[in-house]
């Protein structure tokens, strides 16, 4: 649907309308239940470049959950630093501390899949036990994956130094570092993935684009065919978008025919001239780069963000 506002009161009204067809958040939330919020975090880095799910639609979604009777709390597993300090930096701090909701840090756990090409994964605990996974993508262009929608941010449920790991392993085929993506994104299972399009992030995402007003807020049971549509919203070709072609590949997105548009339809929607990454760069981490964000991570987890903090309370 077209919503171009991150008004809190408008922003609630978005919601409300995008889930109705749905069945409202009553469908996905039972009372009692335990409700993981997954937006797109990134690294805190560059804010204001609208490279975050913004905190206004986190904000609302934790309202209708609890409204519901569920118990939400936000999680997530950065590339660098902590899930708190990661929000703080992206305003989400106050906005969780007016509703009690809790920031999590998201810790690996081995599952079994039935790939025939991973027979495992670690991912987050919390994510896998939680009732109901909500996932809140930000619709960016990507330079590694052409665009980043709702099966790239479940990525953020592998530990954050696990992901270094894939780039070392799978990054040297794109494809096989899409069917990780699609395979994590099968197991997660998030029962509702709601788009944060009304301001994009275009260009060599994705942190280091440009906003870009959409006015796109889209919400679906099935993450692989929601991001479907929106590469239909943006004009682009799905077999270009690593994690959408190996969705199709693998049958876990349904035929666009069986795809229905109860609201508006990506034609209807369509955007002309999103932007895309001037050039595409390789996926492969080599293991020096590996052992450098390893440490990276530990150094801002460990002993920026608790000096920073510190500091603070001084």
């Amino acid at each position: 649907m077209r919503a171009q506002s991150y008004d809190r009161s408008d922003l609630a009204r978005s919601l409300t309308q995008v889930l109705e067809p749905l069945g409202g958040m009553a469908a996905f939330v039972k009372p009692g239940d335990r409700v993981l919020l997954k937006p797109n975090l990134l690294t805190g880095s560059r804010p204001a470049k609208e490279c975050t799910t913004r905190p206004e639609l986190v904000y609302a979604v934790a309202q209708q959950v609890q409204a519901a009777g569920g118990r939400p709390f936000l999680g997530d597993s950065p590339a660098f630093g902590s899930a708190y300090g990661v929000a703080k930096v992206n305003g989400l701090l106050p906005l969780a501390q007016a509703l009690n909701l809790p920031i999590v840090e998201l810790h690996g756990q081995r599952y079994p899949t039935d790939s025939p090409e991973f027979d495992h994964l670690r991912l987050s605990k919390e994510a896998m036990e939680a009732d109901v996974v909500i996932n809140l993508p930000k619709v960016k262009s990507h330079v590694q994956l052409t665009l980043t929608l709702g099966v790239k941010n479940l990525f953020g449920c592998v530990p954050g130094k696990m992901k270094a790991w894939w780039h070392m392993e799978a990054g040297k085929d794109v494809q096989r570092f899409g069917t990780m993506l699609v395979e994590t994104a099968r197991l997660i299972a998030p029962e509702l993935t709601i788009v944060d399009g009304i301001v994009g992030h275009e260009g060599n995402g994705p942190s280091g684009g440009e906003p870009r007003d959409l006015g796109v807020l889209g919400a679906s049971d099935d993450v692989f065919a929601i991001d479907r549509a929106l590469v239909a919203v943006l004009g682009i070709d799905p077999l270009t978008v690593p994690t959408v072609a190996q969705s199709l590949r693998l049958h876990a997105c349904p035929a666009w025919d069986n795809i229905t548009f109860p609201l508006l339809t990506p034609d209807e929607l369509r955007v002309t001239d999103w932007q895309l990454p001037s050039e595409l760069m390789p996926i492969d981490f080599g293991m020096p780069r590996v052992v450098q964000s390893t440490f990276k991570h530990l150094y801002i987890r460990f002993i920026k963000e608790p000096m920073t903090a510190y500091a603070g309370r001084l």
